[in-house]
């Protein structure tokens, strides 16, 4: 948040608290009634901007991926969250967004984990990370190994594909059923659709949850300050989603 975001409510304060000392004082001396109307008027609370949904994808331009990756990354996710009758899905949500932009982070090179081995592919989950590869390696290798293997299936990249197909490729690449020499399927799919979830629900800060259309098709309030009360209702939350930013869904 900007030192100019943040000293607004400060100033808004300082001068409702300004504007009531003329008010107060003349009401005191008995001359109220002739001159409250002239005090000035609170300003009326302004309404936080609503966030339209895109429905551009391709508006971003990609700072990680190359053309080839992001036609791959477009066509994965729109499959993995379509769009249906509750909502936009993925591409919608501009989780491909999401996904180069985490790219160039620290997550996307490991930086911040144990890289020295060694690495036990069958390890439980809260053994952490299990791959001399890093996420960014991961989809760089995998996405060319998948379009590899489309192409060998019929002359087609997977992006090129149609929706059936892309379906069942996918389907094959969760269970690890294709051989690729760079990097292990299942590994490649679950980061894949991980990043894909993530994209989908995280804030709008990221890159993607556009127009909280996540969050709303889950009735999550978002990042609103108390919702509390409604906790135990047992009844829908009325309320529009709302990001760190204040944009309302």
């Amino acid at each position: 948040m900007s030192d100019h975001d943040q000293d607004n409510p400060r100033r808004e304060f300082l001068r409702k608290s300004l504007t009531l000392i003329p008010v107060v004082t003349v009401a005191s001396t008995g001359l109220g009634s002739s001159m409250l109307m002239a005090a000035p008027e609170a300003p009326k609370p302004v309404e936080p901007a609503r966030t339209p949904v895109s429905t551009n994808a391709d508006a971003y331009q990609p700072s990680y991926f190359t053309a080839e990756e992001w036609a791959f990354v477009q066509a994965a996710v729109e499959r993995l969250i379509p769009a249906d009758e509750q909502g936009p899905g993925a591409l919608e949500a501009g989780v491909p967004e999401y996904i180069d932009r985490q790219m160039n982070t620290p997550y996307a090179a490991g930086a911040l984990w144990y890289m020295q081995g060694p690495f036990n592919a069958d390890a439980a989950p809260e053994m952490g990370w299990q791959s001399k590869l890093v996420p960014k390696e991961i989809y760089r290798l995998g996405i060319a190994a998948t379009d590899a293997w489309s192409k060998a299936f019929n002359g087609k990249t997977f992006a090129a594909q149609d929706s059936a197909t892309r379906d069942d490729l996918l389907k094959q690449l969760e269970a690890g059923k294709p051989q690729f020499d760079s990097v292990p399927p299942k590994i490649f799919f679950n980061l894949l659709l991980q990043n894909t979830k993530e994209g989908f629900f995280c804030d709008p800060i990221h890159g993607g949850n556009k127009g909280m259309v996540g969050w709303t098709l889950i009735g999550f309030p978002g990042a609103r300050a108390d919702f509390m009360d409604w906790v135990e209702r047992n009844e829908q939350y009325p309320f529009p989603a709302v990001s760190i930013r204040g944009e309302r869904a």
